[in-house]
């Protein structure tokens, strides 16, 4: 039988009291730095709305995108000691260091809390959750459902892999049958490490919102995380929407190897709570640079624009501001620093595009 409910569970006693002592919560919910709210801009709600109804081209592909299976190269030693898996959407198999960190894994087929209705994902996963090798730590930014997936969670449930994330996430995880000892819930800065190896993750500012119902927005917090092994670190945005505490970030935490920020779902009406391309890379030049991986994009219809303009925006906007493009291919495991090709894989969906040549990173790979 199911543990729990999908909209998770309700944080009290101790839990509480953390998320309570917590400079970001007031008034009985968490909120941002600038105030920031998680509804549409103040005079876009009649045009978006109208958007909506409109409908538009091209917001679902017109067939799965194409993936492969990364298990053979998982088998193997990563020669640079940093090598990334994209699976779709914002869950990415990092492996550091002789570690591997999963985040925000969703292999559930709807971002939604019913199965029949809500978006649907555009292709299965590269690979099943019991073909993962073994996971030394999940990470779960918040507790949207296109990041925090209530049918992975229990199948996670049954084995003993910890979980770090935001304050009050771990009440949803508690309910869904994830051992208190296994959470691991931080504040913004604050770190935890890994029971086994030299490996911390940091929480960090995001802006953005929670809840999975209608009574709960924002009762938990929303955040980005650093992963740091003595010779590498990874940042991973979670939601997010363009803060100048990408500066504090970087100059507290950084310079990053490998950058993950969210690049699909945006539009400008909600542009505060989510990046999209061209703030994306604002916000990677704020963190300093490193490679990019874009996430948050080809997996679900979550916006009002084509399913592949965030990549095709990022591929123009890239090469003309000479960023280092990490774009694998759906299950293709890639070590960062040896990238030197963005192949615009996507374009095989549409037919006309089928023939397009790689296109040249713009800035020469490190060893």
């Amino acid at each position: 039988m199911p543990k729990g409910s999908v909209f998770g569970g309700k944080a009290h006693g101790p839990r509480l009291e953390r998320m309570r002592a917590s400079p970001r919560f007031l008034d009985g919910v968490f909120k941002n730095t600038a105030p920031v709210g998680p509804g549409l801009k103040p005079g876009t709600t009649f045009s978006t709305m109208s958007e909506y109804l409109r409908g538009g081209a091209n917001r679902t592909p017109p067939a799965p995108l194409p993936s492969e299976s990364p298990l053979a190269t998982w088998a193997r030693p990563v020669d640079t000691g940093l090598r990334a898996t994209w699976l779709g959407h914002s869950t990415v198999l990092i492996e550091i260091d002789g570690l591997r960190v999963l985040t925000d894994p969703v292999w559930g087929e709807r971002a939604s809390p019913m199965s029949f209705a809500g978006p649907k994902r555009f292709h299965p996963v590269p690979v099943t959750l019991s073909q993962l090798p073994p996971l030394d730590a999940v990470i779960i930014s918040h507790d949207h459902y296109d990041h925090l997936d209530y049918p992975t969670v229990l199948e996670l449930a049954r084995t003993d892999v910890p979980f770090y994330t935001s304050l009050g996430v771990g009440a949803h995880l508690e309910a869904w049958g994830i051992a208190p000892e296994r959470i691991t819930e931080l504040d913004w800065w604050e770190s935890a490490m890994l029971p086994r190896g030299e490996l911390r993750i940091t929480a960090a500012p995001s802006q953005h919102f929670s809840g999975r119902g209608m009574a709960d927005r924002n009762r938990t917090l929303w955040s980005s995380f650093v992963i740091e092994s003595p010779k590498h670190k990874v940042f991973f945005s979670g939601d997010t929407g363009l803060t100048p505490e990408y500066g504090d970030i970087r100059q507290r935490l950084g310079p990053f190897d490998l950058v993950m920020l969210e690049v699909g779902a945006y539009h400008p009406a909600w542009g505060h709570i989510h990046l999209g391309p061209e703030n994306a890379l604002k916000a990677l030049e704020l963190l300093g640079g490193g490679a990019f991986l874009p996430v948050h994009w080809g997996t679900f219809n979550l916006a009002l624009h084509a399913w592949d303009e965030p990549a095709e925006t990022l591929v123009r906007l890239g090469q003309e501001q000479r960023v280092r493009l990490v774009m694998p291919k759906l299950g293709t495991p890639v070590e960062p620093s040896r990238v030197e090709l963005v192949e615009p894989w996507w374009r095989s969906v549409r037919a006309a595009s089928a023939t397009e040549p790689p296109i040249a990173s713009a800035v020469e790979p490190t060893s």
